[in-house]
């Protein structure tokens, strides 16, 4: 494929993401540095990771299978950010924010699938 991945705007979207749960991650409690801390980050992470490595394929299929990678990973931070929000460590500002970016970055990677399924004539 292409490999531009840093063109993409929800690779760009996706870094500045990534910023944010590490932000919010160093205000968590200590004890959780091996626990929820690890998990997130390294959920936030494998998003823009796997649009880059998508990106670098050979195949159409190989990027979409990568993009539905970084989907998953997507989905497991809506779930540990609701796990954060019950535990008090992040109040209902700052869980809207971050859902309401995650949910953007959703759909620009959903949007990314479609168009590469799309088959050129």
């Amino acid at each position: 494929m292409q490999g531009r991945h840093k063109d993409l705007e929800v690779w760009k979207k996706s870094i500045n993401f990534v910023v944010k749960i590490y932000e919010i991650t160093g205000r968590f409690p200590e004890n959780e540095k091996y626990g929820i801390i690890a998990q997130l980050r390294r959920a936030a992470v494998s998003i823009p990771s796997n649009i880059a490595e998508g990106a670098a394929r050979k195949t159409r299929a190989e990027y979409i299978q990568f993009l539905y990678i970084a989907r998953g990973s997507i989905n497991e931070i809506d779930t540990q950010i609701e796990i954060v929000k019950r535990l008090n460590y992040i109040n209902e500002e700052k869980y809207t924010e971050v859902i309401n970016l995650l949910d953007e970055i959703s759909r620009l990677v959903n949007g990314l699938i479609k168009s590469l399924k799309v088959v050129k004539s």
